[in-house]
């Protein structure tokens, strides 16, 4: 296709499926595109991505080009129609993050403790002795039953059980002499 061919007849071929014809259309439209973007939106960033966002939409909207306008018009209405909902979504979600602070805090606050308390177990289950870490990884980590860490460590599922009542035991242990050092 040569450059003398129109915006109109490219987007009805790349709107039958011309994959070059898409592409001299993007080629021919993209740095205007993007610039009424960045015009739109104020901020290069939203601008790269709503303009991303319009191309991949591209293809789809294609079909409903009919040719009554000049390409150009019509795909400045695309970007103008893109730019209000990208406006509507920020909206929402500013409307939506101004009540979900004090949550997020309260969210992140139990992220960091729970993650304290799996960092403090990791330190407190290697100063237990082997074979209780051994029996604590199978039940634990790997979710095994007794019967299936018993086969494992070739021990009885009675010693399995022993050896976790024992290690709860020095786990509670240690838990209360750290509470008491605090």
């Amino acid at each position: 296709m040569r450059m003398t061919t129109s915006d109109e007849e490219l987007a009805f071929a790349a709107a039958g499926g011309d994959g070059r014809a898409f592409s001299l259309l993007l080629e021919r439209h993209y740095d205007r595109l993007f610039a009424l973007c960045y015009r739109l939106t104020g901020a290069r960033e939203v601008a790269e991505d709503l303009t991303q966002e319009i191309c991949t939409a591209l293809p789809r909207k294609l079909g409903g080009f009919q040719g009554t306008a000049k390409f150009t018009t019509w795909l400045y209405r695309v970007a103008v129609n893109a730019s209000h909902d990208w406006r509507r979504r920020e909206a929402t979600r500013a409307r939506a993050s101004a009540g979900w602070g004090d949550w997020e805090i309260a969210r992140q606050a139990e992220i960091s403790e729970a993650r304290d308390a799996q960092r403090w177990l990791r330190e407190a289950m290697a100063a237990l002795p082997q074979d209780l870490i051994d029996t604590l990884a199978l039940l634990l980590d790997e979710g095994m039953t007794q019967a299936e860490a018993a086969r494992v460590l070739e021990i009885s599922e009675g010693t399995v059980a022993w050896r976790m009542s024992d290690a709860k035991k020095r786990l509670k242990a240690m838990s209360q002499e750290a509470l008491e050092d605090e």
